[in-house]
């Protein structure tokens, strides 16, 4: 089994700032990819950032320049600092662990909300 804890979301006003982290635990014996994926209410869920293999990073175009994900190996925690946050930020944010390319060997946090909002 394999468990994923969120924490630091909340509320924050346009401009601010957030940092996410995702802890991994439990059967982790290899690690393809970590990543952020959100979901803004109406939506379909889509990725923020993510690491593969422990070197190659992925954007979202919206969030290039503003966010940056960094991970923890001894820790298999990974992080998501937003700057410069925006209203069209708000969305919950789920950690996403992958411990090989099949997509039954993927694992979800169970979210952390992030609102943006004056």
């Amino acid at each position: 089994q394999v468990q994923l804890v969120e924490s630091g979301g909340g509320l924050v006003q346009p401009g601010g700032s957030l940092r996410l982290s995702c802890a991994a635990s439990g059967s982790i014996f290899s690690i393809y990819a970590m990543g952020w994926y959100r979901q803004a209410p109406g939506k379909e869920r889509e990725l923020v950032a993510n690491i593969i293999r422990g070197d190659l990073t992925n954007y979202a175009d919206s969030v290039k320049g503003r966010f940056t994900i960094s991970r923890d190996n001894a820790k298999n925690t990974v992080y998501l600092q937003m700057n410069s946050l925006k209203p069209e930020d708000t969305a919950v944010y789920y950690c996403r662990y992958r411990k090989t390319v099949r997509p039954q060997d993927s694992y979800w946090g169970q979210g952390t909300q992030v609102i943006v909002s004056s």
